[in-house]
């Protein structure tokens, strides 16, 4: 069984950054991956960022590219979100994930609202 929980999040004017936070916990096995991934209503789930174990290899949607940063420390089991220069269009709920194969384990989500 394996957790994660998320912290962070929260309200910002547009142009504001916010820190998103995940760790987990649980039967982990070594070499995975971890993303963030986030959901707008009435969209469907989408890919943000992700991060090798290694953490030299990151991939951003093109949407937020230039903007967030992800990265993570392996010996606390956590994933970061840095996200800076936020716009309306970023508002969703926010779910980190562990890849082990497949993106089979989830956070509980983060609201991240941005107003114009």
């Amino acid at each position: 069984q394996v957790q994660l929980v998320q912290s962070g999040g929260g309200s910002v004017q547009a142009g504001g950054s916010l820190r998103l936070s995940c760790t987990a916990s649980g039967r982990i096995f070594s070499n995975y991956a971890m993303g963030w991934f986030r959901q707008a209503p009435g969209n469907e789930r989408e890919f943000v960022a992700a991060i090798t174990w290694a953490g030299g290899t990151t991939t951003y949607a093109d949407s937020v590219k230039g903007r967030f940063t992800i990265s993570r420390d392996n010996a606390k089991k956590a994933v970061y979100l840095q996200m800076n220069s936020l716009k309306p269009e970023d508002t969703a709920v926010y779910y980190c994930a562990i890849n082990q194969g497949s993106w089979g384990y989830w956070g509980q989500g983060t609201q991240v609202t941005v107003s114009s």
